[in-house]
C-alpha cells in the first residue's frame, strides 16, 4: 500500500460541553430501569416476597400480638409495612450497585466527562421508582388482606406520599452500602443491618412492649417516627410527620454527599 493510498484516521475530539447533570442522570436512570424490566424474576419475587411477608405477619403472628388502644393487628401493622417496604427489598439496591461495580459498569461512568452527582441523581431515580412499585403493590395487598382507610382518600394519599418520601431516603442510604460493598454478596449481608431497624420499632409490635432498656432506641430511631407519621396521616392527624420529615432530611444530607464522595474517590 503506497503513502497515498494509506487510511487517514480521523482524529476524536472533546464534546463542546460535558452533559448536564439532569440529561446524565436520565440516561443512568433508564438503563437502571431497563436492566430491571428485562429481568422479571426481580420484579415478580420483588411482589411476592412482600406478599408472603405481611400474609405471615397478618395471620401467623397477628393472632398473638395485640395493638393494644382498641386497633385492630391489621389497622397496625398494614400502615407500617408499607411504609418500611423499602427496607425489605432495599437489599436489591445495594446489591445492583455493587454489581454494576464488580462488573465494570460503574468504571465505564467514572471514565466520561459528567458529572458524579448525576450518577447518584439516576440511581437514585430509578431505584426509587422500582420502589413506589414495591410500596403501590404491598398497599393493594394490605387492603386485599383487610386494611381499610380509617380516615378519607386525601389522608390516605398523604400517607403514600410520605412512604414514597422513604422510598426516596433510603434508596439513598443502600447506595451508599453498594458502594463501599467489597461484593454483590456482601452487600446483601450488609443491607440486613437496615433491615433489622424495622424490627426494632413500633412498626409490627407497639415500643412499650418491648424490655425497657430496648424502648429508648426503639422511640429515637428514625423508623419507628416514620411509621408512626403515616398511621397519623391516615387518621387525619400530623402527629409525628414533623419527625418524620427531620429524620428524612438528615438522611438525605448525609448519605448523598457520601455518595458523591465516593464515586469521585473511586
Amino acid at each position: 500500500m503506497t503513502m497515498s493510498q494509506a487510511v487517514v484516521t480521523p482524529a476524536i475530539s472533546r464534546p463542546a460541553r460535558t452533559p448536564g447533570i439532569v440529561p446524565a442522570a436520565g440516561q443512568v436512570a433508564l438503563r437502571a430501569l431497563r436492566k430491571y424490566v428485562r429481568t422479571p424474576g426481580l420484579i415478580v419475587m420483588g411482589v411476592v416476597q412482600s406478599a408472603l411477608f405481611l400474609f405471615s405477619f397478618r395471620y401467623v403472628f397477628g393472632g398473638a400480638i395485640h395493638a393494644g388502644s382498641g386497633v385492630s393487628y391489621v389497622e397496625f401493622l398494614v400502615p407500617a409495612y408499607v411504609a418500611s417496604i423499602v427496607l425489605f427489598t432495599g437489599g436489591g439496591i445495594a446489591v445492583a450497585v455493587a454489581e454494576d461495580k464488580a462488573q465494570g459498569f460503574t468504571d465505564r461512568l467514572l471514565s466520561l466527562p459528567v458529572s458524579r452527582y448525576s450518577l447518584v441523581l439516576g440511581r437514585t431515580l430509578a431505584d426509587s421508582t422500582t420502589n413506589v412499585w414495591s410500596i403501590v403493590s404491598t398497599a393493594a395487598f394490605g387492603f386485599l388482606f383487610g386494611f381499610r382507610l380509617p380516615g378519607s382518600w386525601l389522608d390516605g394519599l398523604a400517607a403514600l406520599g410520605l412512604c414514597v418520601l422513604y422510598a426516596v431516603v433510603f434508596t439513598a442510604v443502600f447506595i451508599v452500602m453498594g458502594l463501599y460493598a467489597p461484593s454483590p454478596q456482601a452487600a446483601q449481608g450488609m443491607s440486613l443491618i437496615v433491615f433489622v431497624f424495622a424490627f426494632l420499632s413500633s412498626g409490627y409490635v407497639p415500643a412499650t412492649s418491648m424490655p425497657g432498656w430496648l424502648q429508648p432506641f426503639s422511640k429515637y430511631q428514625p423508623v419507628t417516627p416514620m411509621v408512626d407519621a403515616v398511621r397519623s396521616l391516615l387518621t387525619g392527624s400530623s402527629s409525628d410527620v414533623g419527625l418524620a420529615l427531620a429524620w428524612s432530611a438528615l438522611l438525605i444530607v448525609v448519605f448523598t454527599p457520601v455518595a458523591v464522595l465516593r464515586y469521585r474517590r473511586a
